[in-house]
């Protein structure tokens, strides 16, 4: 049995609710969104993000319509904000299959994505709870606002490690973290429950973050996506950052030239992945990675040994150990 498996052995009924009602949230009389909705749904991924939402829910109590309608609009919002950062990395590859944009247009992709963005509005609305869409509106500013942010530190090739953190926290961690805190909130727990799950979420989204950036540092892995991608892109991500301030004067200058210069051809981004590996850029960020899960669990001493609980432990070794 797979680990993802496991993970979603204790809420397989709940899951199966979940979704039932992400289809439903998919149907359109429109025939192009529809096509563009359900070619979304036949690719989704391993849901990790729904599965918290329902895990920390039941966690706390008995998963009701709320939580379901809960984890239906933040698969939404996430689904959106992947479809709109494929049309602003042109990503044409995702998962192993062409993406929105590569497989439609631009046009097509943004439009589709600003539909999932106004139905996961509706579903949470349909919650009724005023604390969960204060927490999920705030959520949708600090995903656009990692993003943009993300976005002007490619502009210059001086990122501090400050600068990432802050980064993968608003694009990657506070989506975990709401995941994790609105599962609680949606059985009604108290606010230190709350708090703790809200920080599980977050160092866990962190681990998963640091995760998906050594994959970029790594060849010949189905991890979904083609390595080197971050640096074609511009990105400065903590192995590269790391690596930049343990290096030699002379080599760093190397490296910050070809990213000044913007010239990421394959020699070049070979150059660079060796820099990484070779000043240790890449176990610093592995350091980090098992850092976070650490966090992670250790919120979860909190809660009695179950077996909810034990998924959220498997999550958080999911995050660290996945091959993709």
């Amino acid at each position: 049995m797979s680990l993802i498996t496991s993970i979603k052995a204790p809420i397989l009924n709940e899951l199966q609710l979940f979704e039932k009602t992400f289809a439903d949230s998919l149907q359109s009389s429109n025939l192009l969104l529809s096509n563009v909705n359900e070619y979304i749904r036949q690719r989704n991924g391993k849901q990790l993000r729904p599965v918290l939402v329902l895990l920390c829910a039941k966690l706390c109590g008995e998963i009701n319509q709320s939580t379901i309608d809960s984890a239906v609009a933040l698969e939404l919002l996430h689904t959106a904000s992947l479809i709109h950062d494929d049309v602003v990395d042109d990503t044409f590859e995702r998962r192993g299959q062409k993406s929105v944009n590569a497989q439609w247009s631009n046009k097509i992709a943004v439009l589709s994505g600003d539909y999932m963005f106004s139905n996961a509005a509706i579903y949470v609305i349909r919650t009724e709870n005023l604390r969960i869409i204060k927490l999920f509106s705030t959520l949708g500013i600090q995903l656009s606002d990692g993003e943009l942010l993300q976005l002007a530190n490619t502009e210059r090739s001086k990122m501090t490690e400050v600068d990432y953190f802050s980064v993968i926290r608003k694009k990657t961690a506070l989506l975990f973290s709401a995941c994790t805190e609105i599962g609680a909130m949606s059985v009604g727990t108290d606010e230190n429950v709350q708090r703790y799950l809200r920080n599980y979420g977050e160092y866990l989204g962190i681990c998963f973050q640091l995760k998906d950036d050594i994959f970029d540092y790594y060849e010949n892995l189905n991890i979904g996506k083609p390595t080197g991608n971050d640096i074609r892109d511009g990105k400065i991500t903590l192995p590269l950052i790391y690596a930049l301030r343990n290096s030699s004067e002379k080599e760093k200058e190397q490296i910050l030239y070809i990213i000044n210069r913007k010239d990421f051809s394959e020699k070049n981004v070979q150059t660079i992945l060796r820099f990484a590996h070779e000043n240790g850029g890449i176990a610093y960020a592995e350091q980090q990675m098992e850092f976070y899960k650490e966090k992670a669990i250790a919120e979860l001493n909190n809660f009695p040994d179950t077996e909810i609980k034990k998924s959220l432990l498997m999550s958080a070794e999911f995050a660290a150990e996945r091959v993709f």
